[in-house]
């Protein structure tokens, strides 16, 4: 199979991954409700926004420290510890929705937690790590979702979309953040292979994942007259419009297989399709698609809010599970945000991931609100602040 049709599948097995979350935060909402997990009446005010940044931004600091200063083991335990926690809500509220059964349902939900944190913890292959991730992220944007109404909701997905291009494009630790992660083989990072023969337990860690000063120190330095390195040479080189100016068209042509780390999507953008066609066959194919659990789990949690609080409109059904109109456009936006991600991964190179999927979340949202009868206001959720 080409490499274009395996990263096909594979973007098709990301968007599984999204409607999972999505579809079971949906289904979450209203059994959490009744079960009286929610917390903040009235969906709080922007300020809880900010409050949960600012908890995260400390969460951050301490697992870069944790990475750095050697805790990775007891971070991966507290990581798992808390898979096992948020999945247990989640278990204990679909099942219990599902079953009816009291205590037996709440039983069978610690049980499967358990289960899953062992099996996290003692075999994490890829399908063990996006299984947790999904049961996780579906507890906790359902969570979020009914206790953050929408303009809450908002301010946080446009907190944290600018946070995430900040800490992706400049300061870069969540390049490093998710390097770390990744070795620790939590649900943090969920994983989407390419090929049957893949195991994430063997990977390595993908140089998507690696900053500037790790993948210049891990490739080798081009000749003077910004050449490649020659054979026999170990290693590889990202190849910008600035070495590719300094090639001869044969010199291009000449790349061996898997001799070039990474190419600058300017270059792409620029050049002939002899030559992209060379560049594309001289990078080395990924093995997987990596996308952060928060990717998923931030957008998702306007989708739950907007099923929760809004009650305007036509209500739609969705794999057997009921969403208000504006909730249905939200998933749609963040859809739209992920196939133009998805574009952007497979030209090589790291992006933030919020920008796009929690604005595409937010317009999705607000079409489908001001479709429903709602004024931008309402939408918004500022007539009570107005």
């Amino acid at each position: 199979m080409e490499h274009r049709e395996r990263m096909i599948l594979a973007s098709g097995g990301v968007f599984g991954i999204f409607l999972l979350v999505q579809l079971g935060a949906l289904a979450f909402v209203d059994p959490a409700q009744q079960q009286g997990l929610q917390e903040i009446e009235g969906g709080g005010t922007p300020t809880l926004s900010i409050a949960f940044v600012a908890a995260m931004l400390v969460a951050t600091g301490l697992m870069l420290l944790a990475i750095r200063y050697g805790g990775v083991s007891q971070l991966r335990l507290f990581i798992i510890f808390a898979s096992v926690y948020i999945s247990f809500f989640a278990f204990d509220v679909l099942v219990s929705s599902v079953l009816s059964a009291g205590r037996g349902a709440t039983a069978v939900a610690l049980g499967a937690a358990l289960a899953l944190g062992v099996v996290l913890y003692v075999y994490p292959e890829w399908y063990v790590v996006d299984a947790a991730g999904v049961v996780m992220g579906v507890g906790a944007a359902g969570l979020f979702g009914i206790n953050f109404g929408v303009l809450p909701a908002i301010v946080l997905l446009s907190v944290l979309a600018a946070y995430d291009a900040i800490s992706v494009y400049g300061t870069e630790h969540m390049l490093t953040l998710a390097s770390g992660v990744m070795e620790m083989r939590v649900p943090v990072v969920l994983v989407v292979p390419l090929s049957l023969s893949y195991s994430f337990l063997d990977a390595e860690k993908p140089a998507s994942v690696q900053s500037e000063e790790e993948a210049e120190s891990n490739s080798d330095s081009p000749d003077p007259d910004g050449k490649p390195p020659e054979d026999g040479q170990d290693g590889n080189t990202e190849l910008t419009a600035e070495r590719l100016a300094a090639m001869d068209p044969a010199d291009i042509e000449a790349l061996e297989p898997g001799r070039v780390a990474g190419v600058d999507p300017d270059v792409l953008d620029a050049v002939d399709e002899q030559t992209r066609e060379a560049l594309s066959a001289a990078t080395p194919d990924r093995d997987a698609l990596f996308i952060g659990l928060g990717d998923a789990v931030i957008p998702t949690v306007l989708v739950a809010s907007a099923a929760f609080f809004i009650d305007t409109g036509p209500t739609l059904e969705l794999a057997g599970v009921s969403a208000t109109l504006p909730a249905v456009t939200a998933m749609g936006g963040t859809l739209v945000g992920l196939s133009v991600l998805l574009w952007l991964v497979a030209q090589g190179r790291a992006h933030a991931g919020l920008p796009l999927l929690n604005g595409g979340a937010i317009g999705g949202y607000l079409l489908g609100a001001l479709a429903s009868g709602l004024t931008l206001a309402e939408a918004l959720g500022l007539t009570g602040v107005l």
